[in-house]
């Protein structure tokens, strides 16, 4: 680092010496013109003078490669300084006031191009000095008092401004060059570590791509379900590349089970609850021949707890939201006759036209919204988390119409905030919805269902994953 900033600086300050060289070399003898107006006498000895220098100060130039950044500007500083020096020890009050301003612009030039060491300025003001003294006891016929007052004084003053200039200059400048230096190597150091960062995220992600797939092939195949609920769809849009939502499906005899699962959390710990629940399931159902929906959830609620409990005095929250459907076919027509639900905290939702006028819309266990819609709610309790111990889950049994159609979900859909006031879509809006598209096939709905979201969220996040189910029988 330190040798970084000093190369830096050499670079700058060599920049502004050659500029030094260039205008010393080239304006100096200019000045002739004014020692003709101001001393004409001496004005042929001053160009022999200023010419001296001028050669010795582009001879620098031509030879930089061979000099020290500091000895490129000190030779033309130090060689107009002491001749200046000369021509002041010549000059009367009246010529030496006209000629102060030559020995200001040597200084308040060296303050604003040189880049060096206090040391040299220094020893320019010094050197200058001893030789203003020098020559003012050659030649001079001024007294000092002259000499400080008609301009002495000013140039001195000036002198000492110059070495404060330079000093400022030069501790900024290297102060910037080391600010910007460690910036840089900051910098650098953050792209090595963007970098590592990168690959790891795209490994990272390549492996949870995988586990998505590992999850989609433990999801129902639709062709599977569309053989058995022949008019149905599922809208299925996780939040990240894998979901805490999933949907299970199973025919066992003449029985076909459908549930819409929320697990605790999205992503990948909801993705991992969610391969527990669909084995528990699978276990429950196809294995130990359990078909009743109430004692499904009540097996799947003991042996997700039994998964995630820790210890006897630990129990994890980890668990699911879920409704599950079980239709049973008719044995002559094979179509549904027949709907058993159980929820863990999800509904489900039936519309069926005037249904508030129907035996169902009626009942006080079903919730009527509008004519067309009623709600028959699930337990209060999840499945694992925090449900009671020994908790049996309820089972509700409807007798199915032609045109029904059911409606299954996660509470990823209503729970959506969104819209000109970012508020949540919420089950009125949702219920809207569901009764706004009922004329619609059943593939139609999921559009609906999905453009809706899309312009709900608009430029905002999605915040959950969501899934709808909907079966018209």
């Amino acid at each position: 680092m330190a040798e970084s900033w000093q190369l830096e600086l050499k670079k700058v300050a060599e920049k502004h010496h050659v500029i030094v060289c260039w205008a010393g070399g080239i304006l100096d003898p200019l000045w002739v013109f004014s020692d003709i107006n101001i001393i004409p006498e001496y004005w042929k000895t001053f160009f022999i003078i200023r010419l001296i220098v001028a050669g010795i100060t582009l001879a620098g130039l031509f030879l930089k490669r061979h000099i020290s950044t500091e000895l490129l500007a000190f030779i033309p500083v130090m060689g107009i300084s002491l001749q200046n020096a000369y021509m002041y020890s010549v000059m009367n009050v009246e010529q030496l006031q006209q000629h102060t301003f030559a020995y200001i612009a040597l200084f308040i030039g060296a303050g604003m191009l040189v880049f060096w060491k206090p040391i040299y300025t220094i020893i320019v003001v010094a050197v200058s000095l001893i030789g203003n003294l020098f020559f003012f006891m050659l030649y001079s016929s001024l007294t000092m008092e002259e000499v400080l007052i008609n301009g002495g004084l000013l140039t001195a003053t000036v002198a000492i401004f110059s070495i404060l200039l330079i000093q400022t200059r030069y501790q900024l400048t290297k102060k910037e060059i080391m600010s910007r230096l460690a910036l840089a190597a900051s910098n650098q150091e953050l792209e090595v570590q963007k970098s590592v960062i990168e690959e790891k995220n795209k490994d990272i992600t390549d492996s949870i791509t995988y586990a998505k797939n590992i999850q989609q092939a433990i999801l129902p195949n639709d062709t599977e379900i569309t053989q058995v609920l022949k008019d149905h769809f599922i809208f299925y849009q996780p939040k990240d590349i894998v979901s805490g939502d999933f949907y299970w499906f199973a025919k066992k005899n003449r029985k076909i089970f459908i549930a819409a699962c929320d697990c605790t959390g999205h992503g990948v710990p909801g993705a991992f609850v969610s391969m527990i629940g669909n084995n528990l399931l699978n276990q429950i159902v196809l294995e130990d021949n359990q078909s009743d929906p109430g004692k499904i959830l009540t097996l799947l609620n003991d042996g997700m707890k039994a998964v995630f409990t820790r210890d006897a005095e630990q129990e994890a929250q980890d668990g699911m939201d879920m409704s599950l459907l079980r239709f049973d076919l008719d044995e002559l027509s094979l179509e549904l006759k027949t709907v058993q639900f159980a929820g863990a905290k999800n509904p489900l939702y039936i519309v069926r036209k005037g249904v508030a006028n129907t035996e169902i819309g009626k009942q006080n266990i079903f919730k009527l919204f509008g004519e067309d819609l009623v709600e028959l709610k699930g337990d209060k309790t999840p499945i694992g988390g925090e449900s009671v111990e020994g908790f049996e889950f309820t089972r509700w049994s409807i007798d199915l119409v032609k045109g029904d159609t059911l409606y299954i979900f996660s509470d990823g859909y209503p729970d959506q905030f969104g819209g000109e006031k970012g508020k949540k879509f919420m089950t009125k809006r949702f219920k809207e919805l569901i009764l706004s598209f009922q004329p619609e096939t059943m593939e139609s709905q999921k559009d609906v269902l999905e453009q809706t979201m899309k312009d709900w969220i608009g430029s905002g996040d999605q915040i959950d994953d969501q899934l709808v189910i909907g079966i018209r029988v």
